[in-house]
């Protein structure tokens, strides 16, 4: 089953019946996705599920047995050049020059780019500023920690001024503060509109940034949502609080609203779940304090990206067991 929430214009990669197998097992099943420009789009599922191989084929690392991908308009089976210089990609485990300086890695990723020398050397300063490695553009790769070799591993992959940056685990094997530095990183990037994938197991982390979220299965896509349009429509959790016990009386001028569903009382407190988007929780809240409800707090808990995942995991396991 998969579900499609929301119109996606200016789709900037489009991805139309992809299959690829390692024989005799196929990986992708029948791949169909479209992401809009400027999104940051999870890419997430179980071990196994292709997520590794969806990104390889995407930047034409591995040829799927049937299927068609486009990068900013661009058949990338056709023009894979083109469409490389419209990318960046970093693989959850990749290798550096250890021999080489942050600098002289740099410069060579850029020539491999054919990046032009004229402001070369500003490009990298800039990269190098935007990753926070500028402290170190003279000391060998081989000495940089795990988290400074992820940040030269980023910078590397947009040297060139990609349009789209694939990133495969990329928080893998960081420390808490260099994943926040990660985290903070992406967020800027996003905002001068580039359009990122970003596969990963955290799904706490990809909350502080994603927009959409592409969840694959068994080499299939399950879902693929837009994320404030999916907290719209799903039921959210609503905690009240009063200034006196929650009544009979009460309980049941809620229950009986539209859209009120399961409420639960304690004490002066009471949930409930709730289906509507912003506007209709406002409403809410005005009807019960024009029934003479005193509230006090009325606090909507916003749907996640990890409680949208376990909904999604629960119906596949109920599909499985029907």
């Amino acid at each position: 089953m998969a579900w499609i929430l929301g119109s996606m214009p200016m789709s900037i990669i489009s991805v139309q019946g992809l299959n690829f197998e390692y024989p005799p097992h196929q990986v992708l099943k029948n791949i169909n996705f479209e992401l809009a420009e400027g999104s940051v789009t999870a890419l997430v599922g179980p071990n196994g599920a292709g997520k590794t191989t969806l990104l390889r084929c995407l930047t034409n690392l591995e040829t799927p047995l049937s299927g068609h991908i486009k990068i900013d308009g661009i058949n990338i089976h056709r023009d894979p050049r083109m469409a490389h210089r419209k990318m960046g990609y970093l693989s959850d485990f990749f290798g550096l020059y250890n021999d080489l300086t942050v600098r002289q890695c740099l410069t060579y990723m850029a020539w491999c780019q054919k990046v032009p020398e004229a402001g070369l050397n500003e490009r990298i300063d800039a990269v190098a500023e935007d990753v926070e490695i500028t402290a170190y553009l003279d000391k060998k790769a081989g000495s940089l920690s795990r988290g400074y070799r992820q940040r030269l591993g980023v910078g590397l992959a947009m040297i060139h001024e990609p349009k789209i940056l694939l990133l495969d685990e990329p928080a893998s094997g960081l420390d808490p503060e260099a994943r926040v530095h990660l985290s903070a990183f992406i967020v800027r990037l996003q905002q001068r509109g580039m359009t990122i994938m970003v596969s990963s197991h955290i799904l706490a982390e990809l909350e502080d940034y994603c927009t959409d979220m592409l969840v694959i299965r068994d080499g299939e896509i399950r879902s693929h949502v837009t994320l404030d349009q999916h907290r719209a429509v799903e039921e959210t959790t609503i905690e009240i609080t009063l200034t006196e016990p929650v009544g009979d009386a009460y309980m049941h001028l809620m229950s009986g609203y539209e859209g009120v569903l399961n409420v639960q009382k304690n004490g002066a407190s009471a949930t409930c779940n709730f289906t509507g988007d912003a506007a209709a929780q406002t409403a809410f809240l005005k009807y019960m304090i024009e029934k003479g409800i005193p509230v006090l707090r009325f606090i909507p808990m916003q749907k996640t990206l990890k409680s949208a995942y376990m909904d999604l995991a629960h119906t596949v396991k109920e599909e499985q067991s029907a």
